[in-house]
């Protein structure tokens, strides 16, 4: 949606096609860091952005063996968005496709579901539905997540590169609190984050890989248990756990593609690299990835260009940061999340509690969490205001 945004407001003539009839998903990326929030002040919309309901995240923490740990502190940051805007994903999409529909070039289509390419003697020419319908482009940007249809059509190489753990996503109801308290607790063997929502912890309970299976053949109550000895602030309403529809699995994958694309095709976000939910990074570097998208390729595509030359910047530019930023969730995954799973009365590693002993340290977890590495600004032409300092008026097309 964000790269469809720039590439629109490039005068780049731009569909969007989602195959549901709305943006409603629960369990979903609703961390929206600095980066991006940055990214809508140097568009001009961080205000507007910020008039949606959502809820700041100033600090993240950690509770290990019943010890409060402070692990990020963004108060620390430079710039105006020294937070993370904790926002339900349908409230931000629908934020953007309000914007994006104010551009002549933007089209928006619910329930378009995309079943194949259209493949070419030379290149990908567009995308088949499910309808049976075919809609030609110029470029094809394949940005529907972890397990694309169209990453997977265009059969771009994927490298496995292992995740030993799962999700389970579950709701606990709350009283509205003036500050935000989302928090990780590490205790008795779990790992359970509780991400403060307003009027529910939005709770993700990480097990071992393929436990799933395991943890519900002990049934739900045995469940409700676990999850109260980790988390004693969550005992006392637990109980609206009362089934297993009430929790949902997150099969997590890690994983990158060696080549992002072909002539005629782009993947980018959990397309090119599925990244593990930790540290929340996963939305934040899909936009960045279309932010560098649109940087590189709106100017020439909006003249005519093909585009074909230029999709493999798109890649160098950001492989470097999904590279380290994957690495540092395959070390949590095995020296942070591992010990803690493996160890009833877990020990703070020796980072966090230096952390403590000099708390400026804490800007540089926020930095790198809330900033990222080799982050994009806005860079890709907005054709309504070439339009007006030419004296002419924005193009209709």
């Amino acid at each position: 949606m964000v790269a469809a945004f720039l590439f629109a407001r490039a005068g780049v003539r731009t569909i969007v096609l989602e195959k549901h009839a709305d943006f409603l998903r629960d369990f979903r990326g609703d961390t929206v860091h600095p980066s991006t929030l940055d990214l809508f002040g140097e568009l001009g919309l961080l205000e507007a952005l910020l008039a949606r309901r959502h809820d700041k995240v100033q600090s993240i923490g950690a509770v290990i063996g019943g010890r409060v740990y402070q692990i990020a502190d963004f108060r620390r940051l430079p710039g105006r968005a020294r937070f993370i805007a904790m926002m339900p994903q349908w409230h931000f999409l629908d934020f953007v496709a309000e914007r994006a529909r104010l551009l002549p070039a933007f089209s928006l289509r619910m329930g378009a579901e995309i079943v194949g390419l259209i493949v070419g003697s030379q290149r990908v020419e567009g995308v088949r539905l499910a309808n049976g319908e075919m809609i030609r482009a110029s470029l094809v940007i394949a940005a529907d997540g972890r397990s694309s249809i169209l990453r997977n059509a265009a059969g771009l190489p994927r490298q496995d590169l292992g995740a030993p753990i799962d999700v389970l996503w579950f709701r606990v109801p709350k009283e509205r609190t003036p500050d935000n308290r989302t928090q990780g607790y590490i205790d008795r063997g779990e790992m359970i984050v509780t991400i403060d929502r307003g009027d529910y912890f939005q709770c993700a309970r990480v097990i071992e890989k393929g436990a799933a299976r395991t943890i519900q053949a002990a049934g739900v109550e045995r469940f409700r248990a676990d999850v109260a000895a980790a988390v004693p602030a969550l005992a006392s309403d637990i109980g609206a756990i009362t089934t297993w529809d009430d929790v949902k699995l997150l099969a997590v994958s890690l994983d990158r593609l060696s080549r992002w694309h072909r002539p005629g095709l782009l993947a980018i976000g959990d397309a090119a690299h599925a990244m593990s939910p930790v540290g929340g990074v996963g939305i934040n570097l899909a936009i960045q990835d279309a932010v560098a998208a649109a940087n590189i390729l709106a100017a020439p595509l909006s003249k005519g260009v093909n585009p074909d030359p230029l999709l493999g910047g798109v890649q160098r530019r950001r492989l470097f940061p999904v590279k380290v930023i994957q690495a540092i969730q395959r070390v949590v995954h095995r020296s942070v999340i591992g010990a803690a799973m493996r160890n009833q009365a877990p020990r703070a590693p020796a980072i966090l509690r230096l952390l403590q002993i000099v708390p400026s340290l804490q800007g540089l977890p926020a930095r790198l969490l809330g900033l990222g590495i080799r982050r994009e600004h806005i860079r890709s032409p907005d054709a309504a205001q070439q339009k007006a300092s030419l004296g002419g008026s924005p193009s209709s097309r």
